[in-house]
Protein backbone atom coordinates (compact mmCIF):
# COMPACT_ATOMS: atom_id res chain seq x y z
CA UNK A 1 0.00 0.00 0.00
CA UNK A 2 1.51 3.39 -0.96
CA UNK A 3 2.09 6.01 1.71
CA UNK A 4 2.78 9.72 1.39
CA UNK A 5 6.30 9.16 2.74
CA UNK A 6 7.34 6.93 -0.16
CA UNK A 7 9.03 9.88 -1.94
CA UNK A 8 11.42 7.65 -3.88
CA UNK A 9 8.61 6.07 -5.91
CA UNK A 10 7.34 7.29 -9.24
CA UNK A 11 4.35 9.62 -8.75
CA UNK A 12 2.32 8.08 -11.60
CA UNK A 13 2.88 4.60 -10.16
CA UNK A 14 1.84 5.85 -6.72
CA UNK A 15 -1.37 7.24 -8.21
CA UNK A 16 -2.08 3.96 -9.98
CA UNK A 17 -1.43 2.03 -6.75
CA UNK A 18 -3.97 4.18 -4.86
CA UNK A 19 -6.57 3.86 -7.62
CA UNK A 20 -6.22 0.07 -7.53
CA UNK A 21 -7.41 0.25 -3.90
CA UNK A 22 -10.67 2.08 -4.65
CA UNK A 23 -13.36 -0.54 -4.07
CA UNK A 24 -15.93 -1.38 -6.75
CA UNK A 25 -19.01 0.80 -6.37
CA UNK A 26 -17.03 3.68 -4.85
CA UNK A 27 -15.44 6.76 -6.43
CA UNK A 28 -12.67 9.18 -5.54
CA UNK A 29 -11.27 12.40 -6.95
CA UNK A 30 -8.05 13.61 -8.51
CA UNK A 31 -7.64 16.06 -5.62
CA UNK A 32 -8.20 13.47 -2.90
CA UNK A 33 -5.50 11.26 -4.39
CA UNK A 34 -3.12 14.20 -4.74
CA UNK A 35 -3.71 15.23 -1.13
CA UNK A 36 -3.10 11.68 0.10
CA UNK A 37 0.17 11.49 -1.82
CA UNK A 38 1.38 14.79 -0.36
CA UNK A 39 0.84 16.84 -3.52
CA UNK A 40 -1.79 19.17 -2.09
CA UNK A 41 -2.21 21.12 -5.34
CA UNK A 42 -1.43 18.17 -7.60
CA UNK A 43 -4.89 17.25 -8.91
CA UNK A 44 -3.79 18.03 -12.47
CA UNK A 45 -0.76 15.74 -12.08
CA UNK A 46 -3.09 12.98 -10.91
CA UNK A 47 -5.15 13.62 -14.04
CA UNK A 48 -2.06 13.14 -16.18
CA UNK A 49 -1.30 9.93 -14.31
CA UNK A 50 -4.83 8.76 -14.98
CA UNK A 51 -4.43 9.40 -18.72
CA UNK A 52 -1.39 7.10 -18.56
CA UNK A 53 -3.40 4.53 -16.57
CA UNK A 54 -5.20 3.33 -19.67
CA UNK A 55 -2.07 1.42 -20.65
CA UNK A 56 -1.68 -0.11 -17.17
CA UNK A 57 -3.32 -3.37 -16.15
CA UNK A 58 -5.86 -3.36 -13.34
CA UNK A 59 -6.18 0.39 -12.78
CA UNK A 60 -9.90 1.17 -12.44
CA UNK A 61 -9.54 4.70 -13.85
CA UNK A 62 -13.32 5.01 -14.23
CA UNK A 63 -13.56 5.42 -10.44
CA UNK A 64 -11.63 8.72 -10.46
CA UNK A 65 -13.67 11.88 -11.05
CA UNK A 66 -13.37 15.61 -10.58
CA UNK A 67 -14.41 17.19 -7.27
CA UNK A 68 -17.98 17.71 -8.47
CA UNK A 69 -18.41 14.08 -9.48
CA UNK A 70 -18.19 14.76 -13.20
CA UNK A 71 -16.83 12.17 -15.62
CA UNK A 72 -14.10 14.48 -16.92
CA UNK A 73 -11.91 11.56 -18.04
CA UNK A 74 -14.51 9.98 -20.32
CA UNK A 75 -12.88 11.24 -23.53
CA UNK A 76 -9.92 8.92 -22.86
CA UNK A 77 -12.02 5.76 -23.18
CA UNK A 78 -12.69 3.73 -26.32
CA UNK A 79 -16.22 5.15 -26.61
CA UNK A 80 -17.82 8.30 -25.17
CA UNK A 81 -20.02 6.18 -22.89
CA UNK A 82 -17.50 3.54 -21.74
CA UNK A 83 -16.63 5.30 -18.46
CA UNK A 84 -20.29 5.72 -17.53
CA UNK A 85 -21.02 2.11 -18.48
CA UNK A 86 -18.17 0.88 -16.26
CA UNK A 87 -19.51 2.88 -13.31
CA UNK A 88 -23.08 1.74 -13.90
CA UNK A 89 -21.91 -1.88 -14.03
CA UNK A 90 -20.75 -1.34 -10.43
CA UNK A 91 -24.13 0.06 -9.40
CA UNK A 92 -23.19 3.74 -9.60
CA UNK A 93 -25.88 5.95 -11.08
CA UNK A 94 -24.73 8.59 -13.58
CA UNK A 95 -26.95 11.37 -14.95
CA UNK A 96 -25.66 13.91 -17.49
CA UNK A 97 -22.04 12.80 -16.95
CA UNK A 98 -22.31 13.30 -13.17
CA UNK A 99 -22.30 10.64 -10.45
CA UNK A 100 -25.39 10.72 -8.28
CA UNK A 101 -24.97 10.22 -4.50
CA UNK A 102 -21.40 11.49 -4.84
CA UNK A 103 -20.98 12.18 -1.10
CA UNK A 104 -22.21 8.73 -0.08
CA UNK A 105 -19.99 6.95 -2.63
CA UNK A 106 -16.88 9.07 -2.09
CA UNK A 107 -13.80 7.09 -1.04
CA UNK A 108 -11.16 9.32 0.58
CA UNK A 109 -7.74 7.64 0.62
CA UNK A 110 -6.59 9.90 3.48
CA UNK A 111 -9.34 8.39 5.64
CA UNK A 112 -9.62 4.88 4.21
CA UNK A 113 -5.86 4.19 4.12
CA UNK A 114 -4.96 5.94 7.39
Amino acid sequence: MPTPSDKHRNFFQDVHDVVRLVPPGRITTYGAIAHYLGAKHGARMVGWAMMAAHTETGVPAHRVLNRQGLLTGRQHYTTPTAMQEALEAEGIRVVDDQVQDFTRLFWDPSVELA
